[in-house]
């Protein structure tokens, strides 16, 4: 059983970036403790017919892997070679110039080589090597090429769960080379055996069973949303009245599970309530595609194309034009660069068109899904709501580009466009720590667990160095983002390492400031906390 994380951050920001003095081929792996996840349980790999399922722990001994687990890693090379010609690309054109090797915010806050984008990609490149290349099979070791050991396995799957697939490196490749689909397909080959974790294989399992990461019911999720609408009646006047798995609405709208049980999403989700009652949106909530987030992106192309077509599903069976799809960093990965290779393009429905300022989505023409971002952005631009910024006035706000949304789907405009419109006060990080160059969390794909905190924290100190720039030169107490995880694990880095600055989604702040008609002078944001100037009434 691990113990609790104590490190503090003192003791943590003392990182040596110093080469060690063997070669990176004659250093095994070291487990250490809060630097991994656990294993998956085998009842999770069962539900979902993943390979080799067992309860089993990283940090024993015996993985409990099948007799022939070699035959079964390299039949899994060969297949991908075949079917990725990306793959294929990344194995073999890397010059080894070094350009994204201090990219990388664990390298950044660990120091440990391995985990410079190209010495991680060599540990499964050298398996390639040694048997898919002439000079490989021939020259060995001199050819950059080894065997596949055990030692060598394990050394993989170590550093493949200490990368977040944020594809910062790739910014910098000068060939390209994305590091996030090396990671990908070194993940997958893990699967193979069974070496999933347990907090990928649990939320995988869930939102196979219950359509949402978190396992919860229809009943929970109505509940969920009827406590938001208290605390909404309570601030405003008003009682919102949304609907669920109504069959003819006009929109689909698709949020993480995360905004809907966890704090500080809940009050993203209370202010996606308040925005599309004022619009008079013709929507509905689905309880059974109740989750936009895909942890099966973490294990395999495969478990993450099941996944997603539960969102067209359910499109499909109540007859919806098009979707909506809100603050989440994964999911519009997956959307944006994969959903139509794997369930599109999405035919039977049709090209969003803003119902409030007619503005078609051209973008969406395949996905029939549009980020909430875009949505309001737009909304903004013509007109169409009445904002208050200074309701936000207690808060410096500063914008974390959440890595999926922004390297991956090009929202970088947009959001700022938001925040400046219902906020004061908006500070930028510095230049090389945000947009297409952002800091990951150092908690995505599947990472944000509670055993690996130093990981976390390490990966983390890149963005959390750059929040305390801001924090300390401008005051900034407030870090919004449009992801899901974001939102639940940058509260714990900032607590450790900007304790000082909050975390907060996009349209909490729109929530905050968005007058609503009918509404009752409000004292009040959405976290029930005087506004700026009405401290004094409460």
């Amino acid at each position: 059983m691990a113990t609790k994380f104590t490190a503090k951050p003192d003791e943590l920001s003392k990182i040596d970036h110093k080469p060690p003095k063997k070669g990176w081929m004659d250093t095994p792996a070291e487990f250490k403790e809060h630097t991994f996840c656990w294993g998956a349980k085998g009842k999770n790999l069962n539900i979902v017919d993943f390979p080799n399922a067992r309860d089993w722990s990283p940090a024993e001994e015996d993985w409990k892997l099948p007799e022939n687990w070699q035959e079964i890693v390299l039949e899994g090379i060969k297949d991908r070679l075949g079917k990725y010609r990306s793959f294929k690309l990344f194995m073999d054109i890397c010059v080894r110039c070094g350009a994204c090797a201090d990219k990388c915010h664990f390298f950044i806050g660990g120091g440990d080589p391995k985990n410079m984008p190209v010495l991680r990609a060599e540990i499964l490149r050298s398996i390639y090597r040694k048997y898919f290349t002439a000079s490989g099979k021939m020259l060995g070791k001199i050819a950059g090429a080894r065997e596949l050991t055990l030692d060598v396995l394990k050394e993989l799957w170590y550093y493949y769960y200490q990368c977040t697939e944020c594809r910062r490196c790739s910014v910098f490749c000068p060939y390209g080379i994305d590091q996030a689909e090396i990671t990908m397909m070194g993940r997958e080959l893990t699967n193979l055996l069974g070496l999933n974790t347990d907090w990928i294989s649990g939320p995988v399992a869930n939102c196979y069973m219950k359509g949402n990461h978190l396992g919860l019911e229809p009943h929970t999720i109505t509940s969920s949303v009827e406590f938001f609408l208290d605390d909404i009646e309570t601030i405003t006047g008003i009682r919102i009245k949304p609907t669920f798995n109504r069959k003819g609405a006009e929109i689909l709208f698709v949020t993480p599970s995360g905004d809907l049980f966890a704090d500080p999403g809940t009050y993203t989700a209370m202010g996606y309530l308040m925005l599309f009652h004022e619009l008079g949106l013709d929507y509905t909530w689905s309880t059974y595609a109740s989750e936009g987030g895909n942890f099966g992106f973490f294990t395999s192309n495969e478990m993450a194309k099941r996944l997603n077509a539960k969102i067209y599903a359910e499109a499909k069976r109540l007859g919806v034009k098009w979707i909506i799809g809100g603050e989440c960093g994964h999911m519009w990965r997956v959307i944006n660069q994969y959903m139509d290779t794997w369930n599109g393009p999405a035919d039977f429905l049709e090209e969003p068109v803003s119902p409030i300022t007619g503005t078609k989505f051209e973008n969406a023409k395949s996905t029939k899904m549009v980020h909430i971002a875009e949505f309001t952005a737009d909304l903004i631009k013509n007109g169409k709501l009445k904002l208050d910024p200074a309701r936000n006035d207690r808060l410096k706000v500063t914008w974390h580009d959440s890595c999926n949304t922004a390297r991956g789907m090009g929202i970088l405009d947009e959001p700022r466009y938001v925040l400046r419109n219902v906020c004061n006060h908006f500070y930028e990080m510095p230049e090389d720590t945000i947009r297409e160059k952002t800091f990951c969390c150092g908690s995505g794909t599947g990472l944000n667990a509670s055993e690996n905190m130093e990981l976390r924290m390490r990966g983390g100190f890149p963005r959390a160095n750059a929040v305390k720039y801001v924090r300390d030169n401008y005051g900034v107490n407030m870090l919004a983002n449009i992801c899901a995880i974001d939102r639940a694990t940058l509260n714990a880095l900032m607590e450790y390492w900007a304790p000082d600055v909050s975390v907060c989604g996009l349209h909490e702040l729109v929530g905050n400031a968005l007058v609503m008609t009918g509404e009752k002078e409000r004292t009040q944001d959405l976290r029930l906390e005087p506004l700026h100037g009405k401290e004094a009434e409460e």
